[in-house]
C-alpha cells in the first residue's frame, strides 16, 4: 500500500491577557497534538507574521490597549482569512452579535466547557483545511488556463458550449485536423482527461463558458 501522508498538526494561536487562561489552553490543546503560539495582547499577535497563517484564534474580548473586536476589525481591514472563536469572561448579546456579524465563527463564555472547545476547534480546523484545499485547487486552474495558447483557449471555450470538432473548425475557419490537435494539447495542459474534467475544474472559474 503507499504510504499515508501525514497532515500537520492544526496551528493554534490565543490571544488573551490572562497568563492563567493561555497556559491552560496551551496545556489542553498541545495534549491534542496541536501547535499553539499564545499572545497577551493584539499587538503582539499582529507582529508576528506567522499568527496569520494559524488555522484558529481563540481571542479575547476585553484586553490593554487593542480589544479583541479590534483586532477582528484590523484581520477584516487588511482581509485576512482567520477563524475566529471569541472567548470571555464579560460578553453580552449584543457584544456577541458583533463579533459574529463581522465573521467570527463564535462566541462562548468564560468558564467555557473543554469538549465543546476542541470540538468546534475540530470542526473548524476541517473547515479550513478543505477552504485551502479548494483556493489551491482554483489557483492550479487558473495556472492551467494560463498556459494556454489564444486558439487553446477559443477551443477550450467552443468545447464547453458543447460544439463538437466539425462545428469548432467551421467556426473558427480551420481544418479539423488542426481542432483535434488544439483540442488534444488543452486537454494536455488542463490535466483533463474527460469533457466532464473540465466542466469540473472550470465550474468555479470566471470568464469560461460552462452549460448549466
Amino acid at each position: 500500500m503507499p504510504p499515508t501522508t501525514r497532515l500537520r498538526p492544526p496551528f493554534i494561536c490565543v490571544v488573551d491577557d490572562d497568563a492563567m487562561v493561555r497556559t491552560s489552553l496551551r496545556m489542553l490543546l498541545e495534549v491534542l497534538d496541536m501547535r499553539v503560539s499564545t499572545y497577551a495582547d493584539a499587538a503582539s499577535f499582529l507582529a508576528d507574521p506567522m499568527a496569520l497563517h494559524c488555522d484558529v484564534l481563540l481571542l479575547d474580548v476585553r484586553m490593554p490597549g487593542m480589544s479583541g473586536l479590534q483586532l477582528q476589525d484590523v484581520l477584516n481591514e487588511r482581509h485576512e482569512e482567520v477563524p475566529i472563536l471569541f472567548l470571555s469572561g464579560h460578553g453580552d448579546i449584543p457584544m456577541a452579535v458583533r463579533a459574529m456579524r463581522s465573521g467570527a465563527l463564535d462566541f462562548l463564555q468564560k468558564p467555557f466547557d473543554e469538549q465543546r472547545l476542541i470540538d468546534w476547534i475540530v470542526a473548524a480546523v476541517a473547515r479550513r483545511r478543505a477552504n485551502r484545499a479548494q483556493a489551491q485547487e482554483h489557483a492550479d486552474v487558473r495556472r492551467r488556463l494560463g498556459s494556454l495558447t489564444p486558439r487553446e483557449r477559443d477551443v477550450l471555450d467552443a468545447v464547453m458550449l458543447g460544439k463538437a470538432n466539425k462545428v469548432i473548425a467551421f467556426d473558427l475557419g480551420i481544418s479539423l485536423k488542426t481542432v483535434e490537435q488544439h483540442r488534444g494539447r488543452m486537454m494536455s495542459k488542463m490535466q483533463a482527461r474527460r469533457v466532464a474534467d473540465l466542466f469540473r475544474f472550470l465550474q468555479h472559474q470566471e470568464g469560461v463558458s460552462v452549460l448549466a
